[in-house]
C-alpha cells in the first residue's frame, strides 16, 4: 500500500513515532528515597478494596469468558458502577528522551529505566496483573480477582512495547493488553503481525485500537468497517482468537458508539480518565496513562487516587 496517495494518513504516521496517539495529559514529577518501596507496600495493602482470592495469582483464577456468563447472572449497570474500579495503568512508547520530544510528549514517553522501576514497585508492593475476561467476570458478577489487581495496557502498536516491556513483564510474572492499531502492523518502529501473534501466544491479549487512530467520536456509515470490523478480523486471523476489547483512540467517546461496538462482537472498551457512562459502565472502563515524568511513588499515589 502506498500511503502517498493518502495524504493525512501518511503525516499521521510520520507524526506516530515522535507523539503517542491518546490525549489525556497529567503530569507529575516525583523523586523517590530508598525507602519508598516499603512505604508504597504498606499504603498498598492499606487501600486494596476489590475482592480478592488471598494469594491467588491472576493465572490461577479462571473466571471464564464473557460468552460463558448467562445474561441473567451479570449485574445491572448500577451495580457495576458501585465495584470499586482496579487500577488500569496505559503506556505508550518506552524510550528515553529526546532533545525534540517536547514537554507535553514526555508524558506519553516513558524512558526505559523508569518503566522497569514502575514495574518493579508493582511487583515488589504485591500487585498481580490482571486480565480483560478477569475485570469483565468482577465487574458483571463480583468474580474474585487475585490481591492488589493491577491491568497493564499498551496502545498504538509501537516495538519497543515488544522488545521492553513484553520483557520486564516476564521478569514479573505479569501479562499484559495490547491494544492495535492494525495499520502500522510491520511498519518501522511498530510491531510486526508474527510479534502480535507470539505476544498472543505468550498469554497476553491482544485488542482493538482501530485501523488508524481516528476519533471515534466522528464515525460515519462505512467508518465502523473500516475502524472495527475489518481490523477485528485481521487481528483474529493473526491471534487465532476472537477479539473482544476495544480501546477508544484518544479515550474519546460517545454514547452512539457503544451499540456499534456491541455490534461487532465487543464486550467491553476502555476510555483514559472520562466520566463513565452510566447505562454502559463496561464500554467506558477507565485507564489512566502513566506519565514519563512520574517516579515510581508517584505512580502508585496516582494509582490510589485515581481509582
Amino acid at each position: 500500500m502506498k500511503f502517498t496517495k493518502y495524504p493525512v494518513l501518511a503525516a499521521a504516521l510520520a507524526t506516530l513515532a515522535a507523539l503517542p496517539a491518546c490525549t489525556e495529559t497529567k503530569s507529575a514529577a516525583g523523586t523517590e528515597t530508598a525507602a519508598a518501596t516499603a512505604e508504597i507496600a504498606a499504603d498498598s495493602a492499606a487501600t486494596a478494596t476489590t475482592p480478592t482470592a488471598g494469594n491467588a495469582t491472576a493465572a490461577s483464577l479462571n473466571n471464564g469468558t464473557p460468552a460463558t456468563i448467562p445474561a441473567n447472572q451479570r449485574a445491572d449497570a448500577a451495580t457495576i458502577i458501585a465495584r470499586p474500579q482496579v487500577p488500569i495503568l496505559c503506556y505508550h512508547q518506552i524510550r528515553n528522551w529526546k532533545s525534540s520530544d517536547s514537554k507535553g510528549a514526555k508524558d506519553y514517553i516513558i524512558p526505559v529505566d523508569q518503566f522497569k522501576a514502575q514495574m518493579k514497585m508493582l511487583a515488589d508492593s504485591g500487585y498481580h496483573s490482571i486480565l480483560p475476561d478477569q475485570l469483565y467476570a468482577y465487574l458483571a458478577t463480583g468474580a474474585p480477582l487475585p490481591s492488589k489487581p493491577v491491568m497493564l495496557t499498551f496502545d498504538d502498536t509501537d516495538l519497543d512495547q515488544f522488545t521492553v516491556a513484553r520483557p520486564t513483564l516476564e521478569k514479573y510474572g505479569f501479562k499484559g493488553v495490547y491494544f492495535i492499531m492494525t495499520v502500522s502492523l510491520g511498519r518501522p518502529r511498530y510491531m510486526s503481525k508474527a510479534q502480535v501473534k507470539q505476544l498472543s501466544d505468550e498469554g497476553n491479549v491482544i485488542g482493538s485500537h482501530t485501523w488508524d487512530h481516528h476519533n471515534v467520536k466522528k464515525y460515519q456509515g462505512q467508518d465502523w468497517v473500516t475502524q472495527i470490523e475489518k481490523p477485528t478480523k485481521v487481528l483474529e486471523e493473526i491471534t487465532g482468537k476472537k477479539v473482544n476489547y476495544f480501546a477508544y483512540p484518544f479515550g474519546l467517546w460517545n454514547p452512539e458508539a457503544i451499540p456499534e461496538l456491541k455490534k461487532r462482537g465487543m464486550d467491553a472498551a476502555f476510555i483514559l480518565a472520562e466520566k463513565r457512562d452510566q447505562q454502559d459502565p463496561l464500554f467506558t472502563i477507565r485507564r489512566i496513562i502513566a506519565s514519563g515524568y512520574w517516579s515510581p511513588r508517584t505512580l502508585h499515589n496516582s494509582m490510589v487516587q485515581s481509582f
